[in-house]
């Protein structure tokens, strides 16, 4: 189902979590972690309420932004909206830095980003094999590397997203 189970996993955390957390906080929680369309039924499940309050919530997640809906599959499916949360955090970096501090951060990840680019031959992580080695150390720290690079990549956007909302006053676009 996911790659992170945003249920706690001792039976008292689960009770401090239900009794200290409200329905709507309950699956706003449970849809962070949701990696795939899920079904409203098991997130209901996850998020301890009925399914009809979770998806009244989901929906207006959905609504907000924060989470994507697919009500055409039976049953209707949500997953998180992984934009929201690259939103959020490139609102963060625009509120703690200068946009100066954030040119120059951009600048040094571009730098990193060249020289994955240099010694992998390419601009796509997406194109370089980690297993062309036969030594498992080296395919270790070639798959590091991409990870990495990728990592670097993503940075450089949310960088620069957060360049355009601290030099615009949150807008991407000069108001």
């Amino acid at each position: 189902m996911t790659e992170f189970d945003p249920a706690p996993d001792s039976d008292a955390a689960r009770r401090r979590w239900q009794e200290g957390t409200d329905t709507f906080a309950r699956v706003y929680d449970t849809v962070l972690g949701i990696t795939s369309p899920t079904p409203y039924t098991e997130i209901a499940e996850i998020a301890d309420c009925s399914p009809n309050a979770a998806r009244k919530h989901l929906d207006r997640l959905a609504e907000m932004g924060i989470a994507r809906a697919d009500s055409d599959s039976r049953p209707a499916t949500y997953e998180r909206n992984d934009a929201y949360l690259e939103w959020q955090e490139a609102s963060r970096i625009a509120a703690d830095l200068t946009v100066e501090e954030i040119i120059d951060r951009v600048q040094s990840l571009e730098s990193r980003r060249g020289e994955y680019e240099e010694r992998f031959e390419t601009t796509d992580p997406a194109e370089v094999s980690v297993f062309d080695r036969e030594d498992h150390d080296a395919v270790h720290e070639r798959m590091a590397a991409v990870s990495e690079w990728q990592g670097v990549i993503r940075d450089v956007r949310l960088y620069e997203l957060a360049r355009q909302l601290a030099q615009n006053d949150g807008h991407l676009i000069p108001a």
